[in-house]
């Protein structure tokens, strides 16, 4: 069985990531990219599925784990009754510094230092290729290991005996206080040359010098410094370098609900997700980034505006079709086990207003203008002057009818409001007379038509009895100033009616039944760091600091945060480590600081559409 989710560490080279749990086991690692299958799948199965265990002959959990200092350089120590020892763990970041057409290799790099004592090791290594299904022809010439399937080959170079048997590679030996073992995985295409696999000391000490120079860019000062620093740089391990798109995770199939159907593959590039990002990134000094990411996002969403998808694959691509791999168990026996999204094809209107925000945001942040973006942007508008009004899957992924969401609308409104701000500012051409129209026709339906005044509340679509976590966001976008009695009434309605032990959860599925699938999940880790900025906003900072100091408390040891949290079992759920629960964090971070930068020309002229609705 594999360990529990907030058990996993992660490590990354800006290609793919590995999960390692605390017995030392890598369970998931997709070559060479991380949409690519598995070579190590026992995440969502059983060590069959492939996994490379390297600890203590005695076995059990790490006694502490920590990474060296700002990077992804893991350090996991056990202390046993003959001594002990550490493990290093890291995978240098070749994806930043080679050309992706030279297409690099991966290499996991493992050493294991002795402390004191002397300690019995025994390293396990399971290669099974494609999800777990291809046991590789493996050789050991010399000694070494080289593991072919396909299209798929592996190299391991250690200074120990290795020896093969069910299947298994496995290797024996004591390490003593002061000696050096190591370990060094590589993975290459199986039709090009064996790569130079990297040299143990020196891919530590440069795994930790390239982490170093990268967060020393960080801006970000305030009392919650080092866990800011930590959710950026696992936000960056998230980014696909060669093209700078970010994955929303580097998992699949993580359950939201243990022993339930909700498992979804996350390894793509949600534009919702990467426009939160972006906020982060350029909130915090990552320019650079940012414009990599603006360059991926015009690339991608090239082409018909009609045919914006909510999500792309790393270097753009559009088809992202859905299968299960029958031969997985599911983590936990959660199936069924899912590549590929069938939610690519869904309408989410609001991804329109999230690309267009984060397109003005880049711009009023200082990126270099961008002719190529502008007109994107004008494309995208054209499209949502004529579609703001048709029902949607909302930005939750509903796989029930399609509703006028409120959240959707909004976020409609939010594009057509930047595009108006933009021309203003920036003096670019644009027919913002009939953008302004449209903006004010959304913001005196939505006021009109998903306000319930009985309740004094905003719903989750227009007649509806539910509410929804992304009414939140309602004032962070500009639509509504903070104070408006509109405003506190929603964030109270999302207190009472969807918080679980003051953790929120995205909306009631039991309401309407809305997203057409059975079972539940658990709390929405984003949407708790949502509900934070929004008692900050609506004058309750301390409760929003509580609220912020009990989601911190939620990560593992490693500082990390998965998708979901179930208060009643206190288990991390849904894929990890989730790039939308750690830009929560430095956001949230970033507001109760005082740091947070006005993403919108409408948080400052708070509107025209104001009191086109109820009166406030």
């Amino acid at each position: 069985m594999p360990s529990r989710i907030e058990d996993y560490a992660l490590l990354g080279d800006l290609q793919t990531a590995a999960l390692v749990a605390t017995n030392g086991s890598i369970d998931w690692l997709c070559v060479p990219r991380f949409d690519s299958p598995a070579c190590f799948a026992a995440l969502l199965d059983t060590p069959e599925a492939g996994h490379w265990q390297l600890a203590p002959a005695a076995g059990g959990t790490a006694t502490r784990r920590a990474y060296r200092g700002d990077s992804l350089v893991l350090d996991s120590e056990w202390h046993t009754a003959d001594g002990a020892v550490r493990v290093v763990d890291c995978m240098p970041p070749r994806g930043a510094t080679i050309d992706p057409e030279q297409r690099p290799a991966v290499d996991v790099v493992r050493v294991v230092e002795g402390i004191s004592g002397r300690v019995p090791m025994r390293m396990d290594l399971r290669l099974r290729f494609d999800y777990g299904s291809v046991v590789p022809w493996v050789r050991h010439p010399g000694g070494k290991l080289t593991a072919v399937a396909g299209p798929d080959a592996v190299w391991l170079h250690t200074d120990v005996p290795l020896h093969g048997h069910n299947m298994t590679t496995t290797a024996e030996f004591e390490v003593e206080a002061g000696q050096r073992v190591p370990f060094v995985l590589t993975y290459q295409a199986s039709h090009l040359p064996q790569p130079r696999p990297a040299h143990p000391g020196d891919a530590i000490a440069d795994t930790e010098s390239f982490w170093a120079n990268w967060i020393s860019r960080c801006t970000y000062r305030g009392r919650w410094a080092g866990e800011v620093r930590r959710a950026l740089v696992t936000l960056t391990a998230l980014t696909y370098a060669p093209t700078g798109g970010i994955v929303a995770a580097p998992t699949t199939s993580l359950p939201e609900q243990l022993g339930g159907p909700r498992n979804w593959d996350y390894r793509y590039c949600w534009l919702r997700d990467a426009a939160f990002t972006l906020q982060a990134l350029l909130g915090t000094g990552f320019v650079d980034e940012a414009r990599a990411w603006r360059e991926w996002l015009v690339r991608a969403v090239a082409g018909d505006p009609g045919e914006l998808q909510i999500m792309y694959g790393l270097d753009g691509r559009r088809r992202l079709p859905e299968q299960t791999l029958p031969w997985l168990s599911g983590y936990e026996g959660a199936a069924p086990v899912r590549i590929g999204n069938a939610a690519v094809r869904q309408v989410q209107l609001d991804v329109w207003g999230e690309v267009l925000d984060g397109l003005h945001l880049a711009r009023e942040a200082g990126l270099p203008a961008s002719d190529a973006a502008w007109d994107v942007q004008k494309a995208l508008l054209e499209y949502l002057e004529g579609h703001w009004a048709d029902p949607d899957n909302s930005l939750w992924e509903m796989r029930g009818p399609r509703r006028h969401f409120v959240h959707s609308k909004v976020m409609a409104w939010a594009g057509l409001d930047r595009a108006v701000h933009t021309v203003a500012a920036h003096g670019l051409d644009g027919p913002v007379d009939r953008w302004k129209d449209a903006r004010d026709r959304i913001h005196h339906e939505v006021c009109a038509r998903g306000f319930d005044a009985e309740r004094n509340t905003f719903t989750q679509f227009y007649g509806s009895r539910g509410l929804d976590a992304a009414l939140l966001l309602l004032p962070r976008v500009g639509f509504l100033p903070w104070d408006d009695p509109r405003m506190h009434g929603t964030v109270d309605a999302v207190r009472k009616g969807l918080c679980e032990d003051g953790f929120v959860r995205r909306y009631d599925p039991d309401i309407d039944r809305v997203d057409g699938l059975p079972g539940g999940e658990g709390t929405f880790l984003a949407c708790s760091f949502w509900l934070a900025d929004a008692l900050h906003g609506t004058g309750r900072t301390d409760e929003a600091r509580a609220l912020f100091a009990r989601l911190l408390d939620l990560r593992n040891d490693v500082g990390l945060l998965s998708e979901e949290y179930d208060p009643a079992t206190g288990r991390h759920l849904g894929n990890t480590p989730q790039a939308f629960s750690m830009v929560g964090l430095v956001n949230t971070a970033r507001e109760l600081t005082g740091s947070a930068v006005e993403t919108s020309a409408g948080q400052r002229e708070q509107h025209l559409g104001d009191r086109s609705g109820f009166p406030a």
